[in-house]
């Protein structure tokens, strides 16, 4: 069994910055990817950042350069995420790979104020 606690989310206005963390616990042996999706009402979920065992990272082209995904062991992962737009509303799922399965955190809203 693989469980997560997230954390970090909250309303900030536009410009301003938010740091997202992701704790896995439990059967951690076998993580590989990491990452951070979100999903806005009305729309689907989407990548935002992954992050592998190695250390590769992608971005979606939306917050490149905004946004900063960091691994400081293999299972605890962060979202800095700085220059934030409204557009970034939404919430927020950490996501981890594991022997081809993908695991689900519970979500953080993250709210960006015009």
């Amino acid at each position: 069994q693989l469980q997560f606690v997230e954390s970090g989310g909250g309303l900030v206005q536009a410009g301003g910055s938010l740091r997202l963390s992701c704790a896995a616990s439990g059967d951690i042996f076998g993580l590989n990817a990491m990452g951070w999706y979100r999903q806005a009402p009305g729309k689907q979920r989407e990548l935002v950042a992954a992050i592998t065992s190695g250390g590769s990272r992608n971005y979606a082209d939306s917050v490149k350069g905004r946004f900063t995904i960091s691994r400081d062991n293999i299972k605890t992962m962060y979202l800095q995420m700085n220059s934030l737009k409204p557009e970034d509303t939404a919430v927020y799922y950490c996501n981890a790979k594991k022997y081809g399965y993908d695991f689900w955190g519970q979500g953080t809203q993250v709210t960006v104020s015009s």
